[in-house]
């Protein structure tokens, strides 16, 4: 999380820098036309692959499958778009790299990866330090019956 907010705090100063570095070896007006023309071309990328990604998400439901792979391809563009929208040449690069079907099968990859590690630690986490020896599970599926109450329902 602090990892995030150092990000936050830092990539608009990096940006601000890198766009005044450009400005300073090609010109303002220049590099005012390059952020607006990435912009552009990102908007227009957006569309086109956005519509594949929701053709292939409808086919998937028409054939009742479950798209998860759309679902995050579409949050990529989502996020990808509005990196391109941002001005700037670090954030057209990421936003360019969620845009192109090669490097977003990276990102979702990457996306996938870290959602499964971070699954797998959650699972293991409450057990941990709690003294209690998962070894000792039972593993042959009984049946425990009982009632459920809620403290605060009213007793009639």
């Amino acid at each position: 999380m602090r990892f995030l907010i150092l990000l936050f705090m830092a990539m608009p100063i990096i940006e601000m820098w890198l766009l005044i570095v450009v400005g300073q070896h090609l010109g303002a007006s220049l590099t005012i036309i390059m952020v607006v023309f990435t912009a552009v071309i990102g908007l227009h990328g957006l569309r086109s692959q956005g519509l594949s990604t929701l053709k292939r998400l409808q086919d998937k439901l028409s054939s009742q499958q479950l798209p998860a792979k759309e679902i995050v391809e579409g949050v990529i563009l989502a996020i990808g778009g509005a990196f391109l929208l941002t001005p700037g040449f670090i954030t057209d690069i990421l936003g360019f790299s969620c845009m192109l079907p090669l490097t977003r099968k990276l990102w979702l990859k990457l996306l996938f990866t870290w959602y499964q590690f971070r699954l797998a630690s959650f699972h293991q986490a409450p057990f941990e330090h709690s003294g209690f020896d998962q070894s000792e599970q039972s593993v042959s599926g009984d049946i425990i019956e009982g009632k459920y109450s809620n403290s605060n329902d009213k007793v009639k």
